[in-house]
């Protein structure tokens, strides 16, 4: 595991959890709007968090902490996930992991296993837009519909979200994943922000009203649908 960083502290990351977040390194997809440009690229140096350096400080924040949030870059590309979450379930923590729908297999062993708890996918654009918004082939889409599908089995708690990006969505765009993501449970629309971090410059966030605009779009396809960081 090449743990990037550690976030101590989230009453945000875990939905009615108090947890910390751990940052992996590396990610199959190149969004170029995405905010977390070092640990995406490796362009973080040499030195990682050990896992042993990790577990010393968890088992210090048993009955402090409820649950661990598991991010990136693209957690499932780590050798030994499976291994990483097991100690943490072992020391009685929920766990949560954040991922780009690229894995299904992987994903589907660990639901299977009851090393995850919560699960959060973000769904990048329509399918029409995928390849541009995530930065990967079209190879990739397969999988991801996959995950979808997997996910709305209903065998864990999960939820689809996706960052709003000016230049790359549009109304259309939030008709045809609500198509998608049919009857899904929960459906997050996150505000794009820029961190100054960036793979790449020149992108901006949709307006409060066009955010509500596409929250409207989605609000008949899927259970529960809500707005994260509108400004």
């Amino acid at each position: 595991m090449k743990i990037a960083g550690l976030q101590k502290l989230t009453l945000l990351d875990f939905p009615e959890r108090v947890a910390c977040t751990v940052f992996t390194a590396g990610c199959n997809f190149r969004c170029p709007f995405c905010h977390n440009a070092e640990l995406v690229l490796g362009h973080i140096g040499e030195e990682f968090m050990t896992e042993e350096e990790f577990f010393e400080f968890l088992s210090k924040r048993q009955g402090i902490l409820d649950g661990v949030a598991i991010t990136g870059g693209e957690p499932l590309l780590q050798p030994g996930i499976d291994s990483f979450l097991e100690r943490i379930k072992e020391l009685g923590f929920q766990t949560k992991l954040d991922h780009n729908g690229s894995r299904p297999e992987i994903l589907r062993d660990l639901i299977d296993r009851k090393l995850v708890d919560y699960v959060a996918v973000d769904i990048k654009n329509s399918k029409e837009k995928y390849p541009l918004t995530a930065g990967c082939s079209w190879a990739f889409l397969k999988n991801v519909e996959e995950t979808v599908e997997l996910l709305k089995e209903g065998r864990v708690p999960y939820e689809f979200r996706t960052t709003v990006v000016k230049e790359l969505h549009e109304k259309e765009d939030f008709e045809s994943i609500g198509e998608w993501i049919k009857g899904a449970d929960k459906y997050f629309l996150q505000q794009f922000e820029d961190s100054g971090e960036l793979i790449e410059e020149g992108w901006s966030a949709a307006s409060k009203e066009e955010m509500q605009e596409f929250l409207e779009t989605v609000k008949p396809y899927v259970k529960s649908v809500a707005l994260r960081g509108v400004r």
